[in-house]
């Protein structure tokens, strides 16, 4: 097991054990998750948490800043495209994706070029999916963004099996431009504690996000 020390990483014989009880529900197979609640007075902005089962215990072992879509996060089954909100729900994570050829991830890891984009048309056949090329649709995000949000990513299993055309697209956990600039949808942090999480995730452990 991975075990951080330095800003914002605790050592796991010293960190909160008292979880939520969302993380309580999970699946047995399950020893990673990342928690995300938006604060109350600022519905784009959020608490996220790290945490890692060790012994049948939930131990936090990282929590920071981040935001969500300008809208907050939408309620239960109530996603739409273009909505401006973050799916609620508990959503797989990987592969993770980037600029660099490689990074330091237990995660699958795919560089992405500029070549490579992921389709938000809902009229598309290839609706929240990455396509390498030019996609046969009408709109679609480049992966390889000129604002480098994308140069840190992690793809949220958000509308996937199966995809429902028109329940949002997208959705990834990425690099922020500052604490106080919400997404479309996805959820952001800042750059070195992206790094961080990518580090700590492992896909041996099964890693999902809680949105609520």
């Amino acid at each position: 097991m991975k075990i951080f020390y330095g800003l914002g990483l605790l050592a796991l014989a010293g960190c909160t054990t008292i979880s939520h009880p969302s993380l309580q529900r999970l699946d047995p197979s399950i020893h990673q998750a990342i928690f995300v609640t938006p604060i109350q007075k600022h519905p784009s902005e959020a608490f996220l948490s790290a945490w890692q089962k060790q012994d049948e215990a939930w131990h936090r072992v990282y929590s920071l800043h981040a935001v969500i879509g300008r809208n907050g996060l939408a309620a239960p089954g109530q996603k739409k495209e273009g909505d401006g909100k973050t799916p609620w729900g508990v959503y797989p994570l990987g592969p993770a994706f980037g600029y660099a050829t490689s990074i330091h991830t237990g995660l699958i890891y795919r560089q992405a070029s500029t070549d490579d984009f992921w389709v938000d048309d809902v009229n598309s056949m290839e609706y929240n999916q990455w396509v390498h090329g030019m996609p046969q649709a009408n709109s679609f995000e480049h992966l390889r963004r000129q604002d480098n949000l994308y140069q840190y990513a992690i793809v949220i299993g958000y509308n996937m099996h199966p995809i429902v055309k028109g329940a949002g697209s997208a959705i990834f956990m990425h690099v922020w431009r500052n604490y106080k600039s919400p997404t479309a949808g996805c959820v952001a942090i800042n750059q070195r504690s992206l790094r961080k999480i990518l580090h700590w995730l492992d896909q041996q452990y099964q890693p999902v996000i809680i949105l609520e």
